[in-house]
Order: C-alpha cells, then sequence, then structure tokens
C-alpha cells in the first residue's frame, strides 16, 4: 500500500457521529461530529463539515472545522481551510486564504504545555 493511499472515505452527503479512530489515512467529505484520534493523516475535503476534537499525526485541512486539533507532525491549512478553534502542533503550513480563528501553540509537543494547563 502507498504510503500517501487513503484508507477510508467519508464521501459527500454522509453524516457520521462519534468516534473514528485508524491507520493510515482518512479523508473526510461529508459532515462529521465526534473525536477522531490516529497517528496517521486525517484529510479534510473543501466541502466537508466537522465538529469536535482531533488528535492526529497530521492534518491537511481544505474544509470547515470548528474544535480543538493537536497534530503530533503538523497541520496544513490550504486555501479554502476555515478553522475555529485552537491548534497545536510544531509546524504550521497556511496558505494565503486560508482562515484561522482561534490559538496556535507551536514547537515540539513535548515542550508544549499542555490544555489543561493554559
Amino acid at each position: 500500500m502507498a504510503k500517501d493511499e487513503i484508507n477510508a472515505f467519508l464521501g459527500a452527503g454522509t453524516n457520521y457521529h462519534g468516534k473514528l479512530n485508524f491507520q493510515g489515512s482518512v479523508r473526510i467529505d461529508g459532515t462529521f461530529t465526534g473525536e477522531v484520534e490516529s497517528d496517521g493523516t486525517l484529510v479534510i475535503g473543501k466541502d466537508a463539515v466537522v465538529e469536535g476534537t482531533i488528535l492526529v499525526g497530521q492534518l491537511v485541512l481544505s474544509g470547515r472545522l470548528t474544535g480543538e486539533v493537536e497534530a503530533r507532525q503538523k497541520v496544513s491549512l490550504k486555501k479554502t481551510a476555515d478553522m475555529k478553534g485552537d491548534i497545536r502542533t510544531p509546524v504550521l503550513i497556511m496558505d494565503e486564504g486560508a482562515v484561522l480563528e482561534g490559538r496556535l501553540t507551536m514547537g515540539s509537543l513535548d515542550a508544549l504545555p499542555s490544555s489543561s494547563e493554559s
């Protein structure tokens, strides 16, 4: 399996509420409310609406996300991204046009204060 291959896909028109755990990569193009936890990559498509707590290795955001994000490796906000909430990550890549409303904490996650200490 290729490193960047998508393992699961929640397509446009799908609605999911709950907790999502996965390995590898998952793409969401529908509506998701809940918690996501993985060491892998979460891709949120430009028409997706996600609300909840995200704890992943990498996040690639093109759609709307409301909630808290912790990414152990990096967060990439594409030009259509609309992020409302706090991000904790060592690396942020943000395209021109992306929107971030919230707090950003960067650096090694080991050195960052936890959310409960802020």
